[in-house]
């Protein structure tokens, strides 16, 4: 007696591990469905592997710097099931001593209403960790555009790491009246040599309360950028390396490329320009009129 070869509806479902109404519904279609986002979702990928921080607002921002139309909805439903939404903890971690003997200004910041650039200028200090040693890093970012103005990185938390970040801020940017320095009391920011140079550009000093740093959330924040999307993703073998590596990211990419909540979604380099021609056009229509 001969065996039927033939597969029957009740094999292939067995086989196949389907259901009788997928079966079906597979075999009435001439290919099977494709997912309608599948480019979407390469694209949200995509933007995820450069910026692993991003999460969904961010992630909409740039699909539309890149064309796409988009629901925030959307996106997140596609990041959800892709496993690519993020989530950070925020806290602060102090790092500066300000327990010293060198003079102490008044907190300035909270009475300024920020309308332009170099009105003020955020700095502060982190360190770093490299393969065998710590460094330190001094940052000025402007306040309005959130853009790194100065910055300097050594192996000590002499006043020289600071005065060298301030001097490339002042080599970088024109001073305007009134425009106020902000930090928080740490000695390298009381020092004379430091607070001289401020004054000698007839810059307002401003300090943080004490043991607040949410004063100075901003260089925080920034801060925390630093660490998650350049000094983490590295392993420093000596000052050189942490140095030129870190270079690059503070000049070719948070100043240049990565978006900013704060600024609508766009680089610190880019609204300054957007903000620069905006008060071009504004001067021309006032001489016109």
């Amino acid at each position: 007696m001969k065996t039927d070869r033939r597969l029957t509806i009740e094999r292939m479902v067995e086989l196949g591990r389907v259901s009788r109404s997928g079966f079906y519904r597979f075999g009435d279609s001439a290919e099977p469905s494709l997912d309608p986002h599948m480019d979407l979702r390469d694209t949200i990928q995509r933007i995820a592997l450069a910026w692993p921080s991003y999460g969904r607002p961010r992630i909409t921002a740039e699909l539309r710097r890149q064309d796409w139309t988009v629901n925030p909805k959307l996106v997140y439903r596609l990041m959800r099931e892709d496993n690519l939404l993020c989530v950070r903890k925020r806290k602060f971690v102090v790092t500066t001593d300000s327990n010293h003997k060198r003079k102490i200004y008044p907190n300035l910041a909270p009475n300024i209403i920020l309308t332009a650039t170099d009105q003020m200028w955020r700095a502060d200090i982190t360190y770093i960790r490299l393969r065998d040693e710590f460094v330190f890093l001094a940052v000025i970012l402007d306040a309005y555009s959130r853009r790194v103005i100065g910055w300097a990185l050594d192996r000590t938390l002499e006043d020289e790491l600071t005065l060298t970040a301030l001097r490339m801020a002042l080599a970088r940017r024109v001073v305007q009246p009134g425009l106020v320095h902000h930090s928080d009391r740490g000695s390298q920011y009381a020092s004379n040599d430091y607070t001289d140079l401020l004054k000698a550009h007839k810059i307002d000093i401003s300090m943080s309360r004490k043991g607040n740093p949410w004063d100075n959330a901003a260089c925080e924040s920034f801060m925390k950028t630093l660490k998650y999307e350049e000094v983490h993703r590295n392993e420093y073998r000596d000052l050189a390396e942490a140095r030129a590596s870190i270079h690059d990211f503070l000049e070719k990419v948070y100043n240049q490329k990565r978006l900013h909540s704060a600024l609508g979604y766009v680089p610190p380099a880019e609204f300054e320009a957007n903000l620069a021609a905006q008060n071009n056009q504004d001067a021309a229509s006032r001489q016109l009129s």
